[in-house]
């Protein structure tokens, strides 16, 4: 039996996926090797060394494990399936993989799969090159904001990832009164907006590079399962609440700049605007616990629970300070 080493306890026997990746290597191709790719916290994500007659190449496997994933397997993995087909067929500018294969209610393979192309570079959550990461991101993101849906390809709209009620204070916290006030704001309302493509999951954790100092550049893009419609101001959000969790507060508050100056377009009001950074901050609270344990196996240990809330609490006093 093929074996696939697991990232949630020991040996993962994938004999049936296995056989159903190879089913859709093109004529002559054969996978010779695997390895984990690190920083996922959705699913289990391999590196598949590919071998065949024009040479060696590299391919994807996205394999959903953990059983909150599994139940929502079917939607997560068809939507990104109808997504990188799309962007491979209708969007420049946007570096995705090519898709070649989902079985998204693992009818062929022992846990729901996707299986794509590997695309170059790799994810930097580092301290180095920020501000110039920080550009590339935001110049991206207008890039991928800028893509014309086909009108009968338009993507869901957006889903709040938290609600007033399931806010989850940190137990340490000397300011509750900041976490009401949040928690009141994102009551109202949704502001009216005209409505985009969003990721809907862009942050540092999602984006591939290559190169440094003038040779830095994006190489990819990868997780579309969230792909949604809706306001630009939400994907902004939330890349802005990663890059303040992850660098500090002042380099999240720099970002909405630096998609305006890229000629991204954010709501006109400052509360409207306001409102969309509380909705995505919120979700991350009390701790940023699902991007933490990828940050912290991407090397950056000393971001521990502790460490991110307390930075998650400074950003929402200074997304009050400023938009207020």
């Amino acid at each position: 039996m093929t074996r696939f080493r697991s990232d949630f306890g020991g040996e993962t026997p994938l004999a049936a996926t296995w056989a159903w990746v190879e089913q859709h290597l093109a004529e002559g191709e054969k996978v010779i090797g695997s390895d984990r790719l690190r920083g996922g916290f959705t699913s289990e994500m391999r590196r598949l060394a590919v071998e065949g007659p024009a040479g060696r190449d590299a391919l994807v496997l996205r394999s959903f494990v953990k059983p909150f994933y599994v139940r929502h397997a079917q939607g997560l993995l068809t939507r990104e399936a109808d997504v990188l087909s799309m962007l491979a067929e209708h969007a420049r500018g946007v570096p995705a993989a090519r898709l070649r294969a989902v079985d998204a209610t693992a009818d062929f393979c022992d846990h729901p799969s996707l299986l794509m192309t590997l695309l170059p570079g790799d994810v930097r959550v580092d301290g180095f090159d920020v501000v110039d990461r920080s550009r590339l991101l935001a110049d991206q993101l207008v890039r991928i904001h800028g893509f014309q849906v086909p009108e009968h390809l338009r993507p869901r709209d957006y889903q709040a990832w938290v609600t007033p009620e399931s806010v989850r204070v940190p137990d340490a916290t000397t300011r509750p009164d900041l976490w009401d006030r949040a928690a009141e704001i994102i009551r109202r309302r949704p502001p009216s907006y005209r409505g985009c493509f969003l990721h809907r999951d862009f942050h540092p954790g999602n984006v591939l590079f290559a190169g440094r100092g003038d040779e830095l550049r994006i190489t990819g893009v990868v997780d579309w399962v969230e792909t949604s419609w809706g306001p630009a101001d939400l994907d902004v959000a939330h890349c802005s609440t990663a890059l303040a969790l992850l660098h500090g507060v002042p380099v999240g508050m720099q970002f909405a700049d630096l998609y305006a100056a890229a000629g991204g377009e954010l709501a006109g009001s400052p509360g409207d605007h306001l409102y969309w950074r509380l909705l995505d901050a919120l979700a991350f609270a009390p701790d940023a616990e699902k991007v933490g344990v990828s940050w912290r196996e991407l090397g950056r240990e000393e971001l521990t629970p502790t460490v991110l809330a307390q930075r998650l609490e400074d950003y929402l006093q200074e997304l009050f300070n400023r938009y207020c």
